[in-house]
């Protein structure tokens, strides 16, 4: 299936709030809020305060759009600052690797639309995103799957083998299955 990956802005966000309001909010609610310092503030509404990031150009992500310009998938990325929330923080604070320009902290797929190349290109995307914004060090944190069964709606960092077919290389371990992985994207 061809995909167009546009970046989540203005001109993208009303298909990219199609694509959340069409899933039940994501993961209950979350409005890929949960990297962003406002995750878990009282009284706000997710949705508003994602809307406010993009809208002022404070979240990136690569929207991946079907033929018919609808968004099955996302994947978000940014500087620390922008998503300084992450997993297994406590394990990645004792040996902590150096400071990236950017992290990819999570992608989400339409369930009706997963299992058909929509995490690559939106790895893909997200790359040449960063490529043209500057590059420089990016880091995630995911799991490996290789020889275990992984629900598929918990991988939502995607796959340490995904990244490894896009030059990242492991760091460290930092959870059971969890590692940090990273590699330098050149300017475009």
């Amino acid at each position: 299936m061809p995909y167009t990956i546009r970046p989540l802005d203005a001109s993208t966000w009303d298909a990219f709030a199609e694509l959340v309001e069409r899933n039940n909010g994501i993961f209950g609610g979350c409005w890929c809020i949960g990297y962003h310092p406002e995750c878990g503030q009282k009284g706000i509404s997710y949705r508003a305060a994602k809307e406010d990031r993009v809208r002022t150009g404070r979240a990136h992500a690569a929207l991946v759009l079907d033929e018919d310009g609808t968004a099955q998938g996302w994947c978000q990325y940014g500087s620390p600052a922008e998503l300084p929330r992450i997993k297994h923080r406590r394990e990645y604070d004792k040996d902590e690797p150096p400071s990236p320009d950017w992290r990819i902290t999570c992608f989400y797929i339409d369930k009706k639309h997963r299992r058909q190349g929509i995490a690559r290109a939106e790895l893909e995307g997200a790359l040449d995103h960063i490529a043209h914004a500057g590059g420089g060090l990016v880091e995630a944190i995911s799991e490996v799957t290789t020889g275990r069964e992984a629900p598929g709606r918990f991988l939502f960092s995607a796959t340490v083998e995904l990244f490894e077919q896009f030059g990242f290389t492991r760091g460290r371990q930092v959870g059971k299955h969890a590692w940090v992985v990273s590699r330098v994207v050149d300017v475009a």
